[in-house]
């Protein structure tokens, strides 16, 4: 996942909630938003 753009990852994440994907892959790709320091983005978009 560290080869993924920020955005991409935030895209991902979207996705991933919308076709109701595995809750563990989810979850990491949330560990990486926090990683980066990218929660604000999620609360700003929700």
């Amino acid at each position: 996942m560290r080869k993924l753009s920020d955005e991409l990852l935030i895209e991902s994440y979207y996705k991933a909630n919308e076709m109701n994907l595995n809750k563990e892959f989810i979850e990491l790709i949330e560990i990486e938003i926090k990683r980066r320091s990218l929660s604000h983005v999620l609360s700003r978009s929700s």
